[in-house]
């Protein structure tokens, strides 16, 4: 393709500010227009960003924009993407892709209606770190895969973030708001998940806002927020997620993928970059793998270019990880994942420019 497409933003929140820096530096993508609820919001993007702030409904009737990145609140995800397909365009989601598996069907039943793709965050696991290790595991430097884990645990947004109600409502929480980033990145290195177990709890009902104008505001909780799961992949091999807002801190690995000849320490999946450790069977100690897969360098928005890595299915088949591990934390019973996709293609070496 020798012509750059037109991308439109609905949605400029702090997110906006990152997927903004790598469109400029892929010179196949333009930044055409943003929008926003709040129009002074826009405004005030546009005119750091180099576009134009314009209303929703301009933004959908331009035929310069080809592709509209949906980047608004996940509670609003799925009725802004229906908006943007039935305008005619591509749309890509940040994570996740909708509240509900009913709802991100619905996306992709009128995508598929209307010719249109549909792609989904996170795309992190297109990055260095994530595709680094999927290669060593692909080249058998760990033998078969057995088991992964996957950690994740902070005190809460409310200790950072001026507005962070979202994140204690549907939609949020820590497997929400966190999980796609592992399981993506577990999904890339270990393939589907075909059932899962789970258990859940909520420490409190309620949050106090830290920092910002409405510091010691009191906010409710309407999830559950400590997530434990064991997902079995369609390959055999289990993975043990743990994803908490009620815990301090943790001395484990971000990811850690273990088979019968080595083990892997695998980087943060929220960065696209990171050290690859690996440790064979009878190694003293462990060794950094040089980056040998993925986009060195990437940002936000790379998924844009990432040839259906970061597909909309993909994203159904994560969100219905999360949705059927609370469902089986509520019920006490396994849950099959119903909404299934292939492990997406792996991503060659390359160096993004800064």
């Amino acid at each position: 393709m020798s012509q750059a497409q037109g991308i439109g933003i609905i949605g400029c929140g702090t997110i906006a500010t990152q997927y903004a820096g790598t469109l400029k530096r892929l010179p196949l993508l333009d930044l055409i227009a943003v929008a926003d609820l709040e129009p002074s919001r826009a405004k005030a993007f546009a005119a750091v960003h180099g576009t134009k702030a314009v209303p929703v409904s301009e933004l959908l009737a331009d035929p310069s924009i080809a592709t509209v990145l949906n980047l608004t609140v996940p509670a609003a995800h799925a009725e802004v993407a229906i908006e943007i397909l039935t305008a005619g365009k591509h749309v890509y989601c940040e994570k996740p892709i909708a509240t509900s598996t009913a709802d991100a069907h619905r996306i992709l039943a009128v995508a598929e209606n209307a010719g249109l793709r549909v792609g989904c965050a996170p795309d992190t696991v297109l990055g260095s770190g994530i595709q680094t290790a999927r290669k060593a595991i692909d080249d058998g430097l760990i033998g078969q895969p057995v088991a992964a884990t996957a950690t994740m645990v902070t005190p809460g947004h409310e200790t950072w973030h001026h507005q962070p109600d979202f994140y204690y409502q549907p939609g949020g929480g820590p497997l929400y708001d966190m999980g796609p980033y592992y399981l993506s990145a577990l999904v890339h290195m270990l393939g589907p998940v075909s059932s899962v177990i789970g258990a859940s709890s909520r420490s409190r009902d309620s949050r106090v806002i830290a920092t910002g104008p409405r510091a010691g505001q009191p906010i409710p909780v309407g999830v559950d927020t400590h997530v434990t799961g064991v997902l079995t992949h369609a390959s055999g091999a289990l993975s043990t997620i743990v994803m908490s807002f009620d815990a301090v801190d943790t001395a484990a690995a971000k990811l850690e993928v273990h088979g019968q000849d080595g083990s892997l320490i695998v980087p943060d999946p929220n960065h696209f970059d990171g050290d690859v450790l690996l440790k064979p069977n009878g190694a003293a100690q462990w060794s950094t793998l040089a980056p040998a897969a993925g986009f060195l360098g990437g940002g936000r928005g790379i998924g844009l270019i990432g040839q259906d890595r970061a597909s909309g299915k993909l994203a159904l088949h994560i969100l219905d990880i999360m949705e059927s591990v609370l469902r089986a934390a509520a019920s006490g019973r396994a849950q099959p994942i119903e909404h299934q996709a292939e492990r997406p293609l792996a991503v060659p070496f390359s160096v993004l420019r800064r």
